[in-house]
């Protein structure tokens, strides 16, 4: 039986776009594609999930939650791109296993992207369960804890999905998750992951959502938007 120490265990790996990664023994799953972590992630939730909902709802301000804060790609990449687009974005973030400072201070996503290393790794050094303003657009708030044991405190606009594959972690991709997803969402909120399994487009449509598959990021053919559509009345 594996001990504690070793399902965490993570090794550093290096992906096609040249980005860090991390990979953990013990699921043989790593927390981004191989084919490119900061390419994923910029596809999946930049462009389909933050860009969208800006274009779609013409706002300048917003509510995020992400499902794993993993390796604060997710979070570096949408504070980059509030700044570009002159928004405001509170960010809430939940992860039951925070990165060590040996392993964080290790990733190369500020060098790739062009920006401090200092401000990446405040991204991981902030308090938890505290709201902190990491820039003039973007404020942080980290939650220790599962996806299934957190009880949302309000609604959020955009919902970057982002927990490992169904197939090493089906508990996070039930029809409860989904559907929870569903009511933490504002009306006209979206929801968007990289995964497009036929069972996750079915429990989203059965959720209520309205359900789009869209091109893949590079290495990946399909990933999956969906959208609550309804009317605040």
């Amino acid at each position: 039986m594996e001990s504690e120490e070793e399902k965490r265990q993570l090794n550093l790996i290096i992906t096609e776009d040249g980005s860090h990664s991390l990979q953990v023994p013990s699921l043989d799953e790593t927390y981004h594609s191989s084919h490119g972590a900061i390419q994923e992630s910029q596809h999946v939730f930049i462009k389909n999930g933050l860009q969208y909902w800006i274009e779609k709802n013409k706002q300048k301000k917003l509510s995020i939650f992400e499902v794993g804060f993993g390796t604060g790609l997710n979070a570096l990449l949408t504070t980059l791109a509030a700044s570009e687009l002159g928004i405001k974005v509170n960010y809430q973030s939940i992860e039951l296993y925070p990165l060590a400072n040996e392993i964080f201070s290790k990733l190369n996503y500020s060098k790739l992207l062009g920006c401090d290393q200092q401000d990446f790794e405040r991204l991981h050094t902030s308090k938890w369960e505290v709201p902190l303003s990491i820039t003039n657009h973007l404020t942080l708030h980290k939650t220790e804890a599962s996806f299934q044991n957190f009880d949302p405190a309000c609604t959020y606009d955009l919902i970057y999905f982002d927990a490992f594959a169904p197939s090493k972690q089906p508990e996070m991709w039930s029809y409860q998750m989904i559907e929870k997803c569903f009511n933490m969402l504002n009306a006209n909120g979206v929801f968007v992951t990289y995964s497009a399994k036929g069972q996750l487009k079915r429990d989203l449509k059965q959720a209520g959502f309205s359900v789009e598959s869209l091109p893949g990021p590079p290495g990946k053919f399909e990933m999956v938007r969906a959208v609550k559509v309804m009317s605040d009345v």
